[in-house]
This record gives C-alpha cells, structure tokens and sequence, in this order.
C-alpha cells in the first residue's frame, strides 16, 4: 500500500487545476451540460469503472464493487453572477490568490466536486476501497430544486445506497444536519371595481394586508420560542404582486410568497396549520409553492418544496466513521458539529431511511456572494477525509448488515 503522503502530493496540483476548470466553466441552473460533460471526460481519465447520465443530466461514477455503497454528493449549479464589474476577481477566472481559489462557485460548490472525484480516486489507488461501492453524484438543479435531482437519480437508476454524504460547503466541519424548508404561496381575492370608485369593489391588496401583519408576528413569535444559542425557525415573505384590469383600478388579485424554515422538532404539519392561522377569517387560500423548471436534457421538472428538517445522531455509526475519517486527514478530533440553515439535497436520502451527514470545503457563508472564494488547503484536505471515510467503511464492512449492492447500477 503505497504512502498516503506521497499519493496526496502526486495528485494535489492536478486537483485543484481541475477545480480552477470547474470554476471557468459558467454552469447556471438549467445550463450545466457543458460542465457535467467535462466532469464526465474527467471521470472517464481517472479510471471510473462506470459512468452514466440520467434523464435529467445528473451525473453518476462508480468505482468498487464492495458489499457497501457510500454515495458522496455535490451539486454542479450556481447562482447567477449579475454584479461582475463589482468583483474584484472576475467571477469565471478561477484565479488562485493569498491561498484561496476565487469564483462563483469555488465554494458552492465545484471545490466538492473535485474533491470528490480525486477522493474516491485516491481511496482506490491506495487499495483502501475494496469493501466499498463508492457512488460520486454530481447533480443539477439544486439551487432551484434541492433533492428533485437525487429523487430522479434514485429512480432511474434503482438506486439506495447504504450511507450519503452531501459535500455542500462546512469548511470542513461534520455537519449533522440542516433546517427543514416549506416555500408557500398566500392569494386573496377581491372584487374588480374602477379607482374613481372603490368602494364598489374590494381590494385583494388590503385584504393580505392582516396577512402580511400575521406573517411578521409569527417570524417574531419564532424568535421568542428559540433558545438562546440554537437554531430557530423563520418565515419570511419574499415576493408580493397583485392583478388589476389597469393602473386605474382596484386589484382583484394578490399574492405573496412565503419562505419557512424549520427546525428539529417541528414538522410539515407544523407548518399546515400555521398557515392555517395565518389565513383564517380572511378571503384567501394558501398553496405548497410549486416550482416548474426544465433541465439541460429538456426534461420537465416539477418541484414541491416542502421538507422536513433532520439531524443525524452524535453516535450513529456514519457519524462517527466520519470522525475517525476526520481524525485521520485533519489529525484531530472533530472540535464541534455544525448545523446548515439551508436545505440541501439531502432531503431525498433522509426521506428514504438512508444514514446522511454533511461534509465539505468552504465557508457556507460565502456561498452566493461577490467575491466566493474557497481555501486551497480546504480542498486537499476535504480530498483526504473522503478517501479515508472510504476506508474506515471499508475496515467494518465485514460486520455490516448492510445487504449486497454490487448491482447497483444496473438497468432492469
């Protein structure tokens, strides 16, 4: 078995040169086929045993045939970047400067997926994955669509691995779990009537405006629940229109749309009778809101944004395989678990029962922002810990009661 020093050194340059590609490649959710098809090429270089794309452009490597399969996640979709002269590194240049890889991107999240990919590699090349099936997804649309992606890929492919790991930005710190999210949309209906008389009509606008008054009470009632320190439900109203026949007439339509984020405790029942409240004695309904996208293959995406939070325990196996994969690369103890405020697409995995936990490089804080950027070190050492949770899993696989899945991706 050759020395993990000595492997890292030999592929560390061309892994951050491939993630400085990535990051030059514009990949705008719905527009990834052109990234997807270069990390495809790239996959195919390093000796991935097999590789497919589904129906909605997600892509999947395989490399092993163990008896356990572990699924590392990244999402290849970015924001849009629409400040570019503000910069002061272009956003598309990958430019390394004073350590740190700049871009959109670089931290959410194209330093993961190079991670991954040279990760699994190296954990092959060095002998440790023998008793594992090591599953790389890089998947699209996430920004959009959290877990529609993975839903597809699962599908498609027959898909249930045994553990998932979703390599969204922590700066390298395990992350146990995230916040649930419910996106919803609030309408009131009024009565159309001319503005030079009002009062024979009846105005959607006024109508929401009690709702608008309950919607921030119950962001503030949220706030007041919360303990000091921990993680707090939120809502908030991000959009508001209304419909009238003209500038000159009363509106016989409004709507506003509503973010909720959720935390361990509360549920999507939770969030049904809240709204419940919210709309009450008013003339208005509430909807689950609905998003309809296409992919880069042309393939019709509806999404239903309501999720659950979830938190892995401190003590399940995943968890601390992870801290002895995280003791092994970083050489310490993990310091501290972290919590995302954000969802991700490991709504689909915890969903189906399967043990999920969060790991990857970069600040999640300056994720979307002008100027992103990720630590290069970050990268090579995210790099490391995925290689050795590979074999952590590998050394227990022979105790494992998880069942063969050597056929994973095989068609029927």
């Amino acid at each position: 078995m050759r020395h993990l020093d000595a492997a890292v050194s030999e592929i560390e340059q061309e892994l951050i040169t491939f993630t400085q590609d990535l990051v030059r490649i514009r990949s705008y959710t719905g527009e990834e086929e052109e990234v997807i098809r270069f990390i495809k090429e790239r996959m195919e270089q390093l000796g991935f045993e097999e590789i497919r794309i589904d129906s909605m452009g997600n892509l999947l490597g395989r490399i092993g045939n163990g008896p356990v399969t572990l699924l590392f996640d990244s999402h290849v979709d970015t924001v849009e970047v629409n400040d570019a002269e503000q910069w002061s590194v272009p956003p598309f240049s990958g430019a390394i400067r004073d350590g740190r890889l700049y871009g959109r991107g670089s931290v959410d999240m194209k330093s993961s997926v190079a991670a991954t990919l040279y990760g699994a590699v190296l954990a092959h090349r060095l002998g440790w994955g023998e008793g594992v099936t090591v599953l790389v997804s890089c998947t699209v649309m996430e920004e959009d669509c959290d877990g529609e992606n993975l839903r597809h890929l699962f599908e498609e492919f027959e898909l249930r691995p045994d553990y998932v790991v979703i390599c969204e930005p922590s700066d390298n710190v395990i992350t146990l779990g995230h916040k649930g999210k419910a996106q919803v949309v609030i309408r009131t209906r009024g009565v159309a009537a001319h503005g030079s008389a009002p009062e024979k009509g009846r105005n959607a606008v006024y109508e929401m405006a009690e709702i608008i008054r309950r919607v921030e009470t119950t962001n503030a009632n949220l706030a007041d629940a919360g303990k000091p320190g921990s993680s707090r439900g939120t809502l908030v109203l991000s959009r508001i229109s209304s419909t009238a026949e003209s500038l000159n007439a009363v509106p016989y339509d409004c709507e506003i749309y509503l973010d909720r984020r959720t935390v361990p405790g509360e549920t999507n029942e939770t969030v049904q009778k809240e709204m419940e409240r919210i709309v009450a004695g008013k003339e208005a309904e509430w909807a689950p809101g609905t998003l309809k996208r296409r992919s880069w293959t042309g393939l019709s995406v509806v999404y239903e944004p309501m999720h659950p939070p979830w938190r892995i325990a401190e003590d399940a196996p995943l968890t601390r395989a992870c801290a002895a994969a995280h003791r092994a690369a970083l050489g310490s103890e993990p310091e501290r678990y972290e919590f995302w405020d954000f969802s991700t697409n490991a709504v689909t995995p915890v969903a189906l029962g399967i043990p999920t936990i969060g790991f990857g490089p970069g600040e999640y804080k300056l994720a979307h922002t002008r100027d992103e950027s990720c630590r290069v070190d970050r990268i090579v050492e995210a790099c490391s810990f995925y290689a050795h949770l590979v074999r952590v899993l590998a050394d227990t696989s022979d105790t494992s009661d998880t069942s063969d899945t050597s056929d994973t991706l095989n068609t029927r």
